[in-house]
């Protein structure tokens, strides 16, 4: 990786990354029959011709019009179709997009000349960023595609890290590592590349406290779960309470109790749970009402960067096991915050949102970095995401 940064990729890299997350892609829809990308509409997923139309666009307007609508697009509609800043969700189903095949070869024009042009760039951080902008959004976005074929069931993806869960681990020791009253610099400072919310370093002042070594396991949600933690409405505050009134949960999304034991759903196959893995496919008020019930908190987002920065934690090391996790901050800028030249990457979600910090087992090496900061509203549980705990 090129300096201190393992985002600043350099040409050579970059080039290289590219083709890496063009081959994810391809990977991950390639195998899908075209019935199987007629998807329902979710808000939660996208229409895969669209999503997939969507990472060509937004490489040709970052890297090759540089954000400058007046230049014209490769495809002449291409700005009424792709733009996921103008165009609503539900209308992704509507549009009436080239084939699935001209979908492929207006992504291979794209990516051919943006190489080309990448070739020419010196390496100066304000030159590479629009590559490196465009790769990070084809990986988020892969993770993605990852997610609808959990969502909807679908064969799991031949990648390395959809291979099959190993046997149920040997117990894990369960124990909270003590942190001291700490001042720490949070954010990342300019230079490289840094996602906009990640701006700017401020120093953060924390108390002491205790943090978990590892993410809540699945044995220990379970406990909650038998213990009628999802009937009991003692463990649920109001916002949680309506969320769970609405959606009828009992359990985790993935779980199901069969012949005596809970299995979980791994893509379109139900397996056994394994005990200790991290529990996941839990909301923001799952995790809370499980904290409420056993004595714990959620860490805040000062809290869990700075055990991470320390090295305390280790989060998103174990592929087999890997989830985001939940904290208890709201999604807001940090103090001095400049949005980027991709001002709807941040800016629309401040403040409805909730930051979970780590890395899912389908998160690219690339992209896991004690300081990135990931958000999703809290009723959210498709995702992989888990949650570890702080004590009261």
């Amino acid at each position: 990786m090129a300096g201190a940064d393992p985002r600043a990729l350099d040409r050579r890299q970059l080039a290289a990354a590219l083709g890496e997350a063009r081959a994810t892609t391809r990977a991950l829809l390639d195998d899908l029959d075209d019935a199987l990308w007629e998807v329902p509409q979710l808000p939660i997923l996208n229409r895969p011709l669209w999503e997939l139309g969507h990472l060509g666009w937004f490489m040709e307007h970052w890297c090759l019009r540089r954000g400058d609508r007046a230049q014209p697009a490769l495809l002449a509609a291409a700005d009424r179709w792709y733009d996921s800043t103008t165009v609503p969700h539900a209308a992704r189903w509507r549009l009436d997009l080239p084939s699935r095949a001209a979908t492929w070869q207006y992504l291979a024009e794209v990516s051919a000349r943006t190489l080309a042009q990448l070739a020419q760039e010196d390496d100066s951080d304000a030159a590479l960023y629009p590559y490196r902008l465009a790769l990070y959004h084809e990986d988020m976005h892969d993770e993605a595609f990852v997610l609808l074929r959990q969502v909807l069931g679908y064969p799991a993806p031949a990648l390395p890290s959809c291979e099959p869960a190993p046997p149920p681990a040997q117990a894990t020791a369960e124990f909270d590592l003590e942190v001291p009253r700490t001042r720490f610099l949070q954010g990342r400072a300019a230079g490289g590349f840094r996602f906009d919310n990640e701006g700017e370093p401020h120093e953060v002042e924390l108390a002491p406290y205790a943090i978990a070594v590892r993410p809540v396991s699945n044995a220990q949600y379970a406990r909650f779960v038998e213990a009628g933690g999802y009937a009991d409405e003692c463990w649920w505050d109001d916002a949680g309470r309506t969320w769970r009134q609405a959606t009828g949960t009992r359990h985790p999304a993935a779980w199901r109790h069969e012949d005596g034991r809970w299995r979980e759903r791994r893509f379109d196959c139900w397996q056994a749970l394994d005990p200790q893995a991290a529990v996941r496919h839990v909301s923001a008020y799952e995790a809370e009402a499980w904290c409420r019930w056993a004595g714990r908190r959620l860490p805040t987002e000062s809290e869990w960067e700075c055990a991470a920065v320390l090295g305390l934690i280790a989060p998103g090391t174990d592929a087999a096991t890997s989830v985001w996790e939940w904290t208890s901050s709201i999604f807001a800028p940090y103090p001095g915050f400049v949005p980027g030249p991709y001002r709807d990457y941040s800016l629309p979600w401040f403040g409805s949102h909730r930051v979970l910090r780590g890395a899912s087992a389908f998160t690219p090496e690339r992209l896991r970095d004690v300081r990135l900061r990931n958000f999703y509203t809290p009723d959210r549980r498709d995702m992989w995401c888990g949650f570890r705990t702080c004590a009261r």
